[in-house]
């Protein structure tokens, strides 16, 4: 797969060329439940595969980023926390999005904390900041972020629950959280059942600890994205 995370059932990198890093709570990499919701959890790609899954130069044509990120609609002050950050291939395009608020590049590898900070200081941004999380929590503050974007990791989570329970704690009232994957319903796409969800499966296992469904974008031709809500009281 691209754009799995390195060691996530494990989560989580990102950078910060103005910003100090914030330490993880934890960082012990205890496996977790290999089913979660009668789904079971994918494998983690293999660590010197990683970057260069992630580098790929088909990723513009197969995920579409600028038009993912045209419908999140975010506001220029927005909190935004990308969730499995890697390279910050994500984290370094919303970064000019929100050029008054913050991009949280989360992910559990210190070596991609490096990758990134070191693009994000090349490209000039001083808003993304680097934090390192652990495969239980994504390790931001409480009513910290607007925004969290999980693309096509979240079914690698080896604590789906902690770090869904993690997320709603990290977003204000009201904040969302964007969960991008690959269509379970779709048996053309060329990508392992594993590595796909359906959207009765995502919606029943976010809505589990609490998240409010808002709707399905249809953004992307191969990937759900899919908004959920945190509650406004």
């Amino acid at each position: 797969m691209h754009r799995l995370l390195l060691l996530f059932g494990l989560l989580i990198s990102g950078c910060g060329a103005g910003g100090d890093e914030v330490q993880p709570a934890e960082t012990a990499q205890a496996a977790g439940p290999q089913t979660f919701m009668g789904r079971e959890i994918a494998e983690v790609l293999e660590s010197e595969h990683y970057q260069e899954g992630v580098d790929r130069p088909d990723r513009d044509v197969r995920e579409m980023p600028a038009r993912l990120i045209a419908a999140l609609r975010l506001g220029p002050a927005d909190r935004v926390a990308d969730i499995g950050a890697g390279t910050g291939y994500y984290a370094l395009r919303l970064a000019p999005e929100v050029p008054h608020g913050r991009v949280f590049a989360v992910d559990l590898a210190p070596a991609l904390l490096d990758t990134v900070r070191s693009r994000a200081s090349e490209a000039g941004f001083r808003n993304v900041q680097p934090v390192l999380g652990d495969v239980r929590s994504v390790n931001l503050p409480p009513e910290s972020i607007d925004l969290a974007l999980i693309v096509v990791s979240y079914h690698e989570f080896s604590h789906p629950e902690d770090m869904l329970n993690s997320l709603l704690d990290a977003l204000r009232p009201g904040g969302r959280l964007v969960l991008v994957e690959y269509r379970g319903e779709d048996p053309t796409i060329p990508v392992a059942d594993r590595h796909r969800m359906t959207e009765a499966q995502a919606r029943r296992e976010v809505e589990s600890v609490g998240f409010e469904f808002i709707e399905n974008l249809d953004a992307l031709p191969q990937q759900h994205v899919l908004v959920f809500q945190k509650a406004l009281g």
